[in-house]
């Protein structure tokens, strides 16, 4: 073969080579420009109503709309928002499914040995929405007027008083464990299955104090079935404008509060993220939404995925070290 037909047969491989080349990336690049190109879905791991559900369903809408493509909020709920954690682990990492997080993430490693997946290995955070202050309640009937007279009474009882939460290692029972540490107060747990018996417990007069997220709080506030002493954060709150701080009560420096944020699973591609986060934090700062979150209690204190990665970091330590000294466990 000469020269000159050898090299027509090599332009002719290399031709034939750009253009499968062309065929097999193609729609992968076209795929990455148009991400995405199909309906989202958000992954709440509680059930309809709740305070996360509440949040997931403001945000889903204004996301839909910058997105252009429908985005779906799932309720998973049980075993401690592990089952909607894990399903979300295990989707495929393509940027189409994203877990609506919150406090268990931080703290369910250590409340569960047998945990299947680690939340800061297994998830890839997207974005932080904010949070909401948790609000100490007595029931309106209760002698306690002041947080420093419910402080005093708890430690003039000698750990006769005692407190509900939704359950064992949630963020009321754990908020209540950090405020024993930091005023030397007792009291005793009592554990409910959900918010809402423990609230009933707390009205009927079977419980003396509770902290509850504002969602829950507000309305029994408004009816004048609960009685607000504090709120847990640096500022007061739009829903219970006169209740005052914890700072402000007396006990200077504690919050304690219920968080949300975006996350997907690990491996999902960076420009996915990139347009995710970018879209959230976009919606987040929309003055409409920042005022339907206000309504449900929430403060809107947003993060870029490496902030809120180091935000994730920070609660696992804080709060599992409270766990291990406190010897809390579900197992």
């Amino acid at each position: 073969m000469g020269t000159a037909q050898t090299s027509r047969v090599r332009r002719r491989w290399a031709a034939c080579l750009a253009l499968a080349g062309a065929t097999l990336v193609g729609p992968a690049l076209a795929n990455a420009d148009t991400f995405p190109s199909r309906p989202l879905r958000i992954v709440v791991p509680f059930a309809a109503g709740g305070a996360v559900d509440s949040v997931a369903r403001i945000i889903g809408d204004p996301l839909s709309g910058r997105l252009g493509q429908p985005v779906i909020v799932e309720n998973k709920p049980g075993n401690h928002a592990n089952i909607g954690a894990h399903e979300v682990v295990r989707a495929p990492a393509d940027g189409y499914t994203l877990l609506l997080g919150a406090n268990g993430l931080a703290t369910n490693p250590w409340l569960d040995r047998n945990l299947p997946f680690d939340p800061l290995k297994d998830l890839a955070p997207v974005a932080r929405v904010g949070y909401a202050p948790l609000v100490l309640v007595v029931d309106a009937e209760s002698p306690y007027q002041t947080l420093q007279g419910l402080l005093q009474a708890a430690r003039d009882k000698q750990g006769k008083m005692n407190y509900g939460s939704s359950g064992v290692g949630g963020s009321g029972h754990l908020a209540v464990e950090m405020l024993k540490r930091t005023t030397d107060i007792q009291a005793m747990h009592i554990g409910y299955k959900g918010g809402a018996p423990a609230l009933t417990d707390l009205i009927g007069g079977r419980l003396d104090f509770m902290m509850v997220n504002p969602l829950e709080a507000a309305p029994r506030v408004a009816a004048g079935n609960i009685r607000a002493l504090a709120v847990a954060s640096r500022q007061r709150i739009a829903t219970l404008p006169e209740v005052p701080t914890f700072d402000e009560a007396g006990v200077p420096g504690f919050e304690a509060t219920v968080w949300w944020g975006f996350l997907v699973p690990a491996g999902t591609p960076g420009p996915a993220i990139a347009t995710l986060s970018e879209n959230l934090l976009a919606v987040l700062d929309d003055k409409q939404v920042q005022q339907r979150l206000a309504a449900v209690g929430a403060i809107v204190d947003p993060q870029p995925p490496a902030r809120f990665q180091a935000f994730l970091e920070t609660e696992t330590r804080r709060w599992g070290e409270l766990i291990a000294s406190a010897g809390i466990s579900n197992n």
